[in-house]
C-alpha cells in the first residue's frame, strides 16, 4: 500500500542555510525542527528529506562527508524521538570539474528525480504527498510530482515569495517555520 510523504529541504528548512556546509560542526537545526519530525512521525506519515548538494559536484564536499552529515543529522533526531524514513540528495553540478557529477540529471530540484526514487524504494503516493522547503526550486519540485508545495519563510522564504508570484506559482500554504508548516499538514491530514 502506498503512503503519504512529507518531504522536506534540508538547509533553510530543518537547519540554517550556511552555504555549503561540509561537516556536520557547520549545521545548526532549528531547535523546533525536532519536534515538528516528531509529530509527522507519530502521524503516520513517512519524512523524506530531498536536497540538492551541488557542493559535491563543485569539489566543496565529498560524498562521505555528506554522508557522515547525514548520520549524524540522524542520531540528534533520535535523541529527540524523532527520525528520517529517507534521506535523498543530488550531488551534481552542471560544470563540475568532476565528469562523474557533471550531467545534466533528472534529480536536480525542482526536477522530480529524487520524489521518483523515493516513490519506488518508500512505496510513496506523490500526489497525496507535501513538498516543504524555502527555495522557490522547492515549490516547484513540490508543482513537478503533484504534492501540495509548501513554502517556509526561514532560510531564502522571505526572498522565494515575490519570486514565486512573478512566476503565478502560489504554496498551498506560507508557513513561518517548519513547525507550522507541520501544523498545517496535520490540520490538512484530519479533514
Amino acid at each position: 500500500m502506498k503512503k503519504k510523504a512529507v518531504f522536506l529541504d534540508r538547509d533553510g528548512t530543518i537547519n540554517k542555510d550556511v552555504g555549503y556546509p561540509n561537516s556536520y560542526s557547520a549545521i545548526d537545526i532549528f531547535p523546533y525542527s525536532f519536534e515538528a519530525v516528531r509529530k509527522l512521525n507519530q502521524s503516520g506519515l513517512l519524512v523524506v528529506i530531498i536536497t540538492n548538494q551541488s557542493g559535491i559536484g563543485r569539489g566543496l564536499i565529498i560524498e562521505e562527508n555528506l554522508e557522515e552529515i547525514h548520520q549524524k543529522m540522524r542520531e540528534a533526531f533520535s535523541r529527540h524521538d524523532a527520525r528520517f524514513d529517507g534521506i535523498y540528495y543530488c550531488p551534481h553540478y552542471l560544470f563540475s570539474p568532476s565528469p562523474e557529477y557533471r550531467k545534466n540529471c533528472q534529480c536536480r530540484k525542482p526536477l522530480p528525480g529524487m520524489a521518483f526514487k523515493a516513490a519506488e524504494e518508500l512505496h510513496v503516493d506523490l500526489k497525496n504527498s507535501y513538498m516543504v522547503g524555502d527555495k522557490v526550486e522547492d515549490i516547484l519540485f513540490g508543482v513537478n510530482i503533484g504534492a501540495k508545495p509548501i513554502l517556509c519563510l526561514t532560510g531564502f522564504g522571505r526572498e522565494s515569495l515575490p519570486k514565486l508570484k512573478e512566476k503565478g506559482v502560489k504554496p498551498a500554504f506560507v508557513a513561518k517555520t517548519l513547525l507550522e508548516a507541520v501544523s498545517w499538514i496535520l490540520r490538512e491530514e484530519k479533514k
